[in-house]
């Protein structure tokens, strides 16, 4: 059940970041976010599939994700902040 929760939230999250790209998102600093969102997709599958063979997500891979996340993403952008937080929130699978 966890890694079904841990793939959906991972899903959710990639589906964010693509919605973003598409909707033209910029940066707090008014330029295109969409290398830093094609970066942040790319990460989130790479992780999803170690998450997927661990059963939990790489905790320091998560940090530091958010603390790049925050650097650039609008406050008014909470979207992506949220997807994230639902990764954090699921609970590490006991059957990795």
């Amino acid at each position: 059940m966890a890694n079904a929760e841990l793939r959906n939230a991972f899903d959710v999250a990639i589906k964010a970041t693509t919605k973003c790209r598409a909707s033209g998102m910029k940066c707090l600093d008014d330029s295109s976010a969409a290398e830093k969102l094609q970066k942040l997709e790319e990460d989130l599958i790479k992780e999803r599939e170690r998450a997927m063979s661990r059963g939990s997500v790489d905790k320091e891979w998560f940090q530091k994700t958010v603390r790049w996340l925050v650097e650039w993403v609008p406050e008014t952008e909470l979207t992506l902040i949220a997807a994230l937080g639902r990764i954090a929130r699921v609970k590490p699978s006991t059957t990795a």
